[in-house]
């Protein structure tokens, strides 16, 4: 399905079990809320698609892979109900990738931020080019990365999400990300990275569908409670976005 330039596009091919899905916006791959929503609800549908096997989450273009919230959507929030609302579309989405049936793969071609780390965070299995360095800016404009968190620490561990978090003005590489198991493998270039692509997801649509959605219990056991935790989270994004300093950040 495409969606509005405006809102950004959202575009989904199934092939042999492979369902690769495709979002894009013109700001660096931001994400307004509608978009969000939609990408949920996609994720949610192919969950149960008997059709699909295994998810290729990838953003549009050759630029960032997601530059995470929509700051004119930021800079337009009024009321905390409204902060919490948007915010609460991170959390829509995570907690919609790691409840999903299916393996998600991402492909990761370029740079991330904020939410777009998340996203990342939420995959089964991201593999990335060089130039996909990751950074969390969020403490900078007076918020945090608090929606996303829990799926950056399950990935990389309480110090190295502390160490991304209050560094916010660094880019962390592609090699750190491996490093810290960010990253399943980093391939050096788009060429490369489609090729590995292919190929991991081709074996993995090969395997026993029900041996897949029982291991993805697995991965994500422990994090029934992020339903109620992501929401908490969001609420406390939701106020601090009100803040003359994230005001203020946003405009700058």
């Amino acid at each position: 399905m495409l969606t509005p330039d405006k809102n950004g596009t959202l575009l989904t091919s199934i092939e042999n079990k492979i369902a690769t899905v495709q979002f894009g916006h013109p700001a660096s791959n931001s994400f307004p809320r509608v978009l969000l929503d939609r990408l949920t609800n996609e994720l949610s549908y192919l969950s149960d698609n008997e059709e699909v096997s295994v998810i290729i989450l990838k953003s549009e273009g050759t630029g960032a892979f997601c530059a995470g919230a929509s700051f004119d959507e930021l800079l337009a929030v009024s009321t905390i109900e409204e902060g919490t609302r948007f915010f609460t579309g991170f959390a829509n989405l995570i907690n919609a990738m790691r409840t999903c049936k299916k393996i998600i793969i991402g492909r990761i071609h370029g740079k991330a931020v904020g939410g777009g780390v998340g996203i990342i965070a939420a995959c089964d299995y991201a593999l990335a080019s060089q130039e996909s360095s990751i950074k969390l800016s969020e403490l900078a404009i007076g918020i945090g990365p608090f929606v996303i968190e829990p799926a950056v620490s399950r990935k990389i561990g309480k110090i190295a999400m502390s160490e991304i978090t209050l560094a916010t003005h660094e880019w962390k590489t592609a090699s750190w990300a491996l490093q810290k198991g960010f990253y399943a493998k980093v391939l050096d270039t788009i060429e490369e990275l489609d090729l590995e692509i292919e190929a991991f997801s081709k074996k993995i649509a090969a395997y026993n569908p029900e041996a897949l959605f029982e291991m993805k219990k697995i991965f994500w056991d422990g994090t029934s409670h992020w339903n109620k935790l992501l929401k908490e989270r969001a609420a406390i994004s939701g106020k601090l976005v009100l803040s003359d300093f994230t005001k203020n950040a946003l405009i700058k």
